[in-house]
């Protein structure tokens, strides 16, 4: 009995050891697979967000990390710089709502030299299906809302929810998740006009320091 409990524990430890090297080659494998994928998604957002015909360089190569509370967060969070001919023309800078339904949203915001906003894209939520999930371009196209808009002295006000007197269309039955983007969106745009030399004068370069 005693023979057979050890046999049979070997055999599991075996087993066990098999296993554990097949997950650490696979992994070892895919890894550098992985972060291709990643990579080629981050660069199809920034390519949505900063369009193109506004940028000749690649989005995702020239970048720094920015720390402010502005962008909703004490972490500091990437901006990627479009360049045309050599020249600045957007940025495209990475976001919090801390104050969703759910939890914090995780947007991006792309704006051009003159403060226009040239895309808008959430980038992680964990809003209701149905109703706050609605601010994810799989679901609806209310984020394309922002594409084109600035935020002056003049407009600041509206830039709320319509509920709240604004001009953005909140959602049947969720005007929390609507109300966190729309706030987190306008104080983007506003510390990029704030700061605008400042950041077109960061060095190009994507650790956190």
């Amino acid at each position: 009995m005693l023979n057979a409990i050890r046999k049979n524990g070997a055999i599991l430890a075996i087993f066990a050891c098999a296993s554990t090297g097949v997950v650490a080659l696979t992994d070892y494998f895919t890894q550098d697979k992985i972060q291709e994928q990643e990579q080629a998604q981050l660069l199809s957002i920034l390519n949505q967000v900063v369009p193109k015909s506004l940028h000749d360089n690649t989005l995702s190569n020239t970048c720094a990390m920015i720390r402010d509370p502005q962008l909703g967060t004490t972490k500091a969070m990437p901006a990627y710089f479009g360049t045309k001919n050599g020249e600045l023309s957007a940025i495209a800078i990475e976001a919090i709502a801390p104050d969703g339904y759910n939890g914090a949203i995780k947007i991006i915001v792309g704006v051009n030299t003159q403060g226009v906003i040239t895309g808008t894209r959430v980038l992680a939520q964990n809003e209701t299906p149905g109703l706050g999930d609605k601010i994810d371009l799989r679901v609806t196209d209310w984020i394309l809302s922002f594409t084109g808009k600035t935020v002056t002295e003049q407009n600041y006000d509206t830039w709320k929810v319509r509920k709240d007197g604004g001009q953005f269309d909140q959602f049947t039955g969720a005007t929390i998740t609507p109300r966190a983007v729309v706030k987190a969106v306008r104080n983007t745009v506003e510390f990029v006009k704030q700061n605008r030399e400042k950041l077109f004068a960061q060095a190009h370069q994507c650790e956190v320091k």
